[in-house]
């Protein structure tokens, strides 16, 4: 289960933030989790989180417990659900977090992003920086592009340098957080972000599987993951295309950060 890679806090049957206007009162149902119920209504899973103040977006939840849905629109089946009055409102399409926004209301491509297939001669052989799920893909991210994809794994877990190369960076930026980048051979460098701690210097030289930091959720993470790229010549490119396969994909995805662009 997604919930036991990650690590999890639990929600008791405790009741629900109070319902705002356009909020409707869910019951957690036996095995339901936020992803599910997030698509059910149509809302994000931050959405979802933030008013009910959970633990984060990996909270499990016992069946009975009362959540408040904010500004439920729509059901998985496009039909209207049902409000806290019991009328029924205008019925509004929303974005689930697999579909792709309406087309004005998606960032274009920025030119540090490369949707194809990258130049991989001369490229090192890179190797997973974690074990874990993917729980978020390389591109389109709701209504921004992600740059690199993100890996679950427990807190604390060990980083490992994807390839052999040099520090170029080991500090903390505003989005990022704790973030390592190294460079490689042939123009390509990676990328570690929202550590829990850093431990490599820059202009330090590492090894291919050397450790590099600890997984965490710091900068503008929602819960512990490692966020990983590979760029060349400075542009983000797909880490799948050349991370060993098969990709370690998750069933579902998981928010595990904000919905915007990761720089």
């Amino acid at each position: 289960m997604v919930a036991a890679l990650v690590g999890v806090s639990t929600v008791g049957p405790c009741g629900a933030a109070a319902a705002g206007p356009g909020a409707t009162p869910h019951e957690v149902k036996p095995r339901e989790t936020l992803n599910a119920i997030a698509r059910r209504y149509g809302v994000s899973v931050r959405e979802i989180v933030s008013a009910n103040r959970l633990p984060g977006p990996t909270a499990r939840l016992q069946p009975g417990s009362r959540l408040t849905i904010p500004d439920a629109r729509t059901n998985r089946r496009g039909d209207e659900a049902p409000r806290a009055s019991g009328r029924a409102g205008p019925q509004v399409k929303r974005a689930s977090l697999r579909a792709s926004p309406p087309r004005e209301f998606v960032a274009p491509l920025p030119p540090s992003m490369l949707l194809g297939i990258p130049d991989v001669m001369g490229a090192p052989e890179f190797a997973w920086p974690v074990d874990g799920a993917v729980s978020s893909s390389f591109g389109l991210r709701w209504r921004a592009w992600h740059r690199g994809v993100d890996i679950m794994a427990v807190e604390g877990t060990s980083i490992h340098a994807a390839a052999a190369g040099i520090v170029v960076t080991s500090g903390i930026e505003p989005r990022y957080g704790r973030v390592v980048k190294i460079e490689h051979d042939s123009g390509f460098t990676t990328v570690y972000a929202h550590n829990l701690a850093n431990g490599v210097d820059v202009g330090q030289r590492v090894a291919a599987g050397q450790a590099i930091g600890a997984v965490g959720q710091t900068g503008q993470a929602l819960g512990p993951h490692l966020h990983f790229e590979i760029r060349h010549e400075g542009r983000a490119v797909n880490p799948l295309y050349l991370l060993p396969l098969p990709p370690r994909v998750a069933t579902e995805e998981v928010a595990l950060e904000a919905a915007d662009d990761d720089e």
